[in-house]
């Protein structure tokens, strides 16, 4: 099985204030793991391209698109909301960041990978499809999904995570679109404070309590989660993977660990080799304490290469 590993040198220039958890740290400490645990080397690397206006524009409206480049710095930081910042590299890193899952998708679809994870910042699910916040300016696996749909013709993706944020940009993106599921876990009540009641049978939100850990977890996967996707048959599926939930990140409250994170990666890959002929696109969202983050995406990575 083929991984391919995309990511760009520009998401080291995204900088939101010198002490910004969502910092370029993040994707050095992924690096460096994968590359002392000699995953690295087995990886199909990639380069992100610049995702285009027409592939922005499946997802996000055009108004707002016009808004973030009007707000780009040409020097120092430029606020959007109280957590989220430009600074004059910004703007491109986030249009890579979106094209990296593009290039996913096309990679996969086109039977020249197995599955993809994009290792790119700033993150995404919570870009709405006219407001950036929650770190995140573009929607990136929201961007990947519509090109699925559009330029691919699938019928039915789906979209799993497992971020310790709810995903509400994703939600609001998708809500009412039959052509996409999407199912998570994410601490509650905790940022966005996003309102979980049922709000469609494909939007499958399942809220946990601060304090719960990975046996709480598998079984909001095992008894919500796989029983839906098993519905609903994806001929594709995608990773917010947002890794903020380990019991190390003090941004939050849940304590899984690397083998909760490679436990469901598993689940994952089974539904994707039942019904979406192993396909599988993954992208970084969360994930802040540095060391934690580093293990668990090269445990993520390994179930996903079969390594």
């Amino acid at each position: 099985m083929h991984t391919a590993f995309i990511s760009h040198p520009d998401c080291l220039l995204h900088e939101m204030g010198a002490y910004h958890p969502e910092c370029p740290a993040r994707l050095k400490a992924i690096e460096n793991e994968l590359i002392t645990s000699g995953l690295m080397d087995k990886l199909e690397r990639h380069v992100a391209p610049l995702v285009t206006l027409e592939q922005l524009k499946r997802v996000h409206a055009t108004k707002y698109i016009a808004s973030l480049e009007a707000s780009a710095p040409v020097t120092g930081i430029a606020y959007l909301d109280p957590d989220t910042a430009m600074n004059p590299h910004s703007l491109k890193v986030a249009y890579r960041a979106a094209g990296s899952v593009v290039l996913a998708v096309d990679l996969v679809m086109d039977g020249k990978v197995d599955n993809a994870f994009c290792s790119v910042r700033p993150p995404g699910h919570h870009a709405e499809r006219d407001r950036a916040m929650g770190f995140c300016l573009f929607n990136n696996i929201a961007v990947g999904m519509a090109h699925a749909i559009q330029a691919h013709a699938l019928e039915r993706v789906a979209v799993v995570d497992f971020d310790v944020h709810h995903g509400n940009g994703t939600e609001d993106i998708f809500r009412d679109d039959p052509r996409v599921m999407m199912v998570s876990t994410f601490q509650h009540p905790f940022y966005p404070c996003s309102v979980v009641a049922e709000r469609s049978q494909r939007m499958v939100n399942v809220p946990l309590a601060a304090g719960s850990n990975g046996e709480k977890f598998r079984a909001a996967v095992t008894d919500i989660w796989l029983p839906a996707l098993h519905k609903f048959k994806p001929q594709m599926l995608f990773i917010s993977a947002g890794f903020d939930a380990h019991r190390d990140d003090d941004l939050a409250s849940l304590n899984l660990l690397e083998t909760d994170y490679a436990w469901v990666t598993q689940r994952i890959k089974e539904i994707a080799r039942e019904y979406a002929r192993n396909r599988i696109v993954s992208s970084l969202e969360g994930g802040y304490a540095l060391p934690a983050l580093g293990r668990s995406v090269a445990a993520h990575l390994q179930v996903l290469s079969d390594l």
